[in-house]
């Protein structure tokens, strides 16, 4: 598969940020029934555009959020004891309590092949990510706005959006 061109993508996020950002903080508060329906279209679209593994972007300039049990499960996985592998890659966060890796990108990240090494055991918070369908959706305008520039699905899924709840306006 191809690889995206995330220097262009981020080019277009930022280009679009301010019109973006204002239409996500309008959305959280005016919560237009009909946004939701949308997003879920506007993801289906984002993904006929996109492809995680064609991109990589996420791996090399955030980090996950662990749960106890999928370190564990992991660590299993690679003949290391939870300790050994939370000393080795990992730290808890202070002001959260949440588990993070100590560095980008993720150490579980190929750079030449593009792909993480442990994708059928990877973190929910990857398994998931960029979380742009969910329950809480109208809450999530923050986290949106933070990664129209570090996720193509992401800006795609957003630029979607806008288009189908702003034409109806």
């Amino acid at each position: 598969m191809q690889q995206l061109d995330i220097r262009k993508y981020r080019q277009r996020a930022y280009r679009k940020k301010k019109v973006l950002a204002a239409f996500l903080r309008k959305l959280e508060k005016k919560r237009p029934p009909e946004a939701r329906k949308a997003m879920k279209e506007a993801e289906k679209k984002a993904w006929e555009e996109v492809s995680c593994i064609s991109c990589g972007n996420c791996c090399m300039t955030m980090t996950p959020t662990w749960k106890k049990a999928e370190v564990k499960r992991l660590a299993s996985h690679l003949g290391m004891t939870y300790g050994e592998f939370y000393d080795k890659w990992l730290y808890t966060e202070e002001e959260t309590g949440d588990i993070m890796n100590r560095s980008t990108p993720c150490q579980f990240f190929d750079r030449k092949k593009g792909l993480c090494k442990v994708y059928e055991l990877r973190p929910h918070d990857c398994a998931h990510f960029p979380h742009l369908y969910r329950k809480d959706f109208y809450d999530q305008a923050e986290v949106y706005e933070q990664n129209l520039h570090r996720c193509p699905a992401t800006l795609v899924a957003i630029e979607h959006l806008y288009n189908a709840v702003e034409k109806k306006r």
